[in-house]
């Protein structure tokens, strides 16, 4: 049910967006804007482990963060936001002593990167009388992909299925005239991924089975161009 609510609440916006965008002819402003960020990406993990059950550890990462929003009105837009960060990943507490390990034990599965192009609908303010300072808000979709999987010294493979989420954001650009500005973005994206862990090296027919919801916090920092 909450996901049809979100899948509602994003459509509505768009919806919104497009209408807004019939009804003003206007062409004083801008239309495009991208940016460069640098993003510090960090998840709020948890996880249900299988047969060893205990919970995961997911690394932070910071990488460049590439986006362009087009402006169909000066207050409705749609950002695509692209960038792709490495994750560390073990288990944490689990129980491995079926395979003659102790009963609580951090697992290293080796590493994983993660590719989310992530679309929100945005609602821009202009505050201040000379609107300088432009704070927004937005929702929108994600799509992750999860690549270049390592799996560690530890087991055999891993594999973790792609996923679509929900995506909240806020932030505000400062202009330094029409053209040039510096941006403050915060995202949380609602992401949940199946994972399968092959374990057979350690004991005969040993799949770990896994529900782990990443959810992370994205903090970014950049300069953007309107053209």
């Amino acid at each position: 049910m909450k996901k049809i609510v979100y899948a509602f609440v994003v459509m509505s916006l768009f919806v919104t967006t497009f209408t807004q965008a019939q009804e003003e002819k206007s062409n004083d402003f801008k239309r495009w804007q991208v940016r460069l960020r640098g993003i510090g990406v960090v998840p709020n993990e948890s996880a249900k482990i299988g047969i060893i059950g205990g919970d995961v550890a997911i690394s932070n990462a910071i990488v460049p963060e590439l986006d362009f929003t087009y402006f169909f009105t000066k207050n409705f837009a749609a950002e695509l936001i692209l960038g792709t960060a490495k994750h560390d990943v073990n288990t944490v507490g689990s129980d491995i002593s079926a395979i003659g390990g102790p009963t609580s034990f951090d697992v290293d599965l080796g590493s994983v990167m993660l590719l989310p192009p992530t679309l929100t609908a945005q609602y821009h303010f202009f505050p201040l009388k000379e609107k300088k300072f432009k704070p927004y808000v937005g929702a929108g979709l994600n799509y992750t992909l999860f690549y270049n999987v390592k799996e560690g010294d530890v087991v055999k493979a891993i594999e973790y299925d792609n996923a679509i989420g929900f995506a909240a954001q806020v932030g505000f650009d400062v202009m330094f005239d029409d053209t040039f500005f510096v941006n403050f973005d915060v995202k949380r994206l609602f992401l949940k991924t199946d994972v399968s862990v092959d374990a057979t090296n350690l004991a005969e027919g040993l799949v770990i089975p896994a529900e782990v919801e990443i959810n992370p916090w994205i903090v970014g920092l950049g300069f953007g161009m309107k053209f």
